[in-house]
């Protein structure tokens, strides 16, 4: 680890987002350790399903705290899908909802000090995207057979454009995945990263250290916003992606 001029540890910006190794586990070889990430992740889903047990359990007309907050999630991913979707999505409501909640908790878990931000890795961001990418894929392949490449061929394109707008498409339609998994990463790791440097700056300028202080409390409201419009916009991306499969153009 790096040191400082006084011998002290430097820490670097980046190792909060070091994976480590809570419980040793191998399986025929295959090192599948329990490790803070995966904790995280236990958390969150914990955190999820005791709100939305809490937020139901009474069912009152007039809501307390927990059901308005159930309530609102609730009706906030329902409305996204019935403009993006429309009722042909609601049978779906239960993956995005369960999609949104997730990341969603899980961004706002990793502003928590000390804790660790999962959507930070690009490989748990490109896992989750490449369950949308291939639903997606076989959903429009369920409900349009092999009518769903149709989708590549922009309509109202004379015949003689297809050679140029086809692989233009294809290209498009494959790279949903990497773009879903890198906006999300990449945004989570640039704002913690910052986060963390600029508050590295707060003890070593003493007395001076209040500029810097102010701007982290400001860096950090603008970043609980990120994490939620990060969760928004991979959520209403899946509706998009769901409505083009089901309704092509």
């Amino acid at each position: 680890m790096a040191t400082d001029t006084h011998g002290g540890e430097k820490h670097s910006p980046l190792e909060q987002f070091e994976i480590k190794e809570l419980i040793p586990i191998e399986v025929a070889g295959n090192d599948i350790s329990f490790t803070n990430s995966a904790l995280m992740m236990v958390i969150t889903v914990a955190l999820i399903c005791l709100l939305m047990l809490a937020g139901t359990r009474k069912r009152a007309m007039i809501p307390g705290r927990w059901q308005v907050v159930a309530e609102m999630c609730y009706e906030f991913v329902a409305n996204l899908i019935r403009d993006t979707v429309g009722n042909e999505g609601r049978k779906y409501f239960p993956f995005i909802f369960t999609l949104f909640m997730f990341i969603l908790f899980g961004n706002m878990l990793g502003m928590v000090p000390y804790s660790f931000t999962f959507t930070s890795h690009v490989a748990v961001t490109f896992a989750m995207a490449m369950v949308v990418f291939t639903g997606v894929t076989i959903l429009g392949f369920a409900k349009h057979g092999m009518h769903f490449f149709s989708l590549f061929v922009p309509p109202g394109v004379p015949l003689w454009m297809w050679p140029l707008m086809i692989p233009i498409e294809v290209i498009s339609y494959l790279s949903r995945p990497i773009s879903l998994a890198m906006r999300l990463f990449a945004n989570m790791l640039a704002g913690h990263t910052l986060l963390k440097v600029f508050a590295g700056f707060v003890p070593l300028l003493g007395a001076a250290g209040v500029l810097p202080l102010a701007f982290v409390g400001a860096l950090t409201a603008l970043e609980l916003l990120i994490a939620f419009l990060q969760a928004y916009v991979f959520t209403i991306l899946t509706c998009l992606y769901i409505n083009d499969a089901l309704h092509l153009h």
